[in-house]
């Protein structure tokens, strides 16, 4: 039987994010976000920094075959689906500390509209002042350590696989464990309330999640310069970083949300759907592997769909493509 380090690492080969590892060799990493919001320093009260097999293998047969939760039985993520628009917002006042049962409901949530065909865009939001301070340390004894980071993979590595982009709006800053929530999603749109800052290496030790998918959104030497250091950034230099794409004012950010939106859904759900996969897929890959899948995505997947063909009988009939979504 698998242990449940190598249960996670699997999820993350599959798409060629990281480079597998030996999970016997180095001890399980604790992914502890420290929150300095309002000049409040939370520190975390842990037993012991390292985890034994025994725990590790009594997590992964409590979570290994957890049941996907129902949306209306949430209750810290706020679910909505609007015709082609489902809308998950962080509802945890008044930080939005993100504990292990928030991330696992953010998994479901994402996991479920991922499934239906009506929804073409995803969008990721807040309540509140702050976007996401990081994760509850309460949350963060050394008994629980491996549930909260299997939650946490599970949350963002559910963003990955969605076959609807992923939206993520910040209008507040987004610390820790929400500077990397808002990594792995596929578009960001923020205001100039957004800072962001991984301030782990402050309290010894260094963000997992964000060391693995940071380098390939800013650059290595740019993602060490943030880890290394634990300093917060604004929202500008975030968008001339590549971590954030559009920057707008606060009183036209939910106008860009819809334009944004808009400009989106008007295209095929399953087209939009392979154009991620392609992208994401090929960030692991060398350049001549990452070729050879796109081609095999557009050749193999793409050319089977309808919509591949109403798009070319609309352009050679010069009207507006009908999508069917499949």
């Amino acid at each position: 039987m698998r242990t449940a380090v190598e249960s996670l690492e699997s999820r993350v080969e599959r798409l060629e994010i990281q480079k597998a590892s030996d999970p016997a060799s180095d001890p399980l990493p604790i992914h502890c976000q420290l929150s300095t919001l309002d000049g409040e320093l939370l520190l975390p009260v842990l037993a012991s920094n390292e985890l034994n097999m025994t725990d590790i293998v009594q997590a992964e047969e409590t979570h290994g075959a957890a049941i996907r939760r129902s949306p209306d039985t949430f209750q810290f993520i706020r679910f909505q689906v609007d015709g082609c628009v489902a809308r998950l917002t962080l509802n945890h006042p008044e930080h939005n500390l993100l504990n292990e049962a928030m991330l696992r409901e953010l998994a479901d949530g994402v996991g479920s509209v991922s499934e239906t065909a009506a929804v073409k865009v995803i969008v990721l939001d807040a309540m509140g002042k702050v976007f996401c301070g990081g994760v509850d340390i309460g949350e963060y004894t050394a008994d629980r350590a491996f549930s909260m980071l299997d939650a946490f993979h599970a949350a963002c590595i559910a963003m990955i696989e969605a076959v609807k982009p992923v939206i993520v709006v910040v209008d507040g800053p987004a610390i820790g464990g929400g500077a990397e929530l808002v990594a792995y999603g596929d578009l960001v749109i923020a205001t100039p309330r957004a800072r962001f800052a991984l301030p782990e290496i402050t309290i010894g030790m260094f963000p997992p999640l964000a060391s693995t998918m940071f380098p390939h959104i800013i650059g290595p030497k740019r993602a060490l310069e943030l880890i290394l250091t634990g300093e917060a950034i604004t929202a500008e230099r975030a968008r001339d970083l590549g971590l954030v794409n559009r920057l707008v004012p606060e009183a036209q950010l939910q106008t860009a949300v819809n334009e944004l939106i808009a400009k989106i859904s008007a295209q095929s759900g399953a087209v939009l759907g392979m154009a991620k996969k392609a992208v994401l897929v090929g960030m692991g890959m060398s350049l001549r592997d990452a070729l050879r899948n796109s081609m095999s995505i557009f050749l193999n997947e793409l050319y089977r769909t309808e919509d591949s063909q109403e798009g070319l009988r609309a352009l050679l009939e010069k009207r507006k493509p009908q999508w069917k979504n499949r």
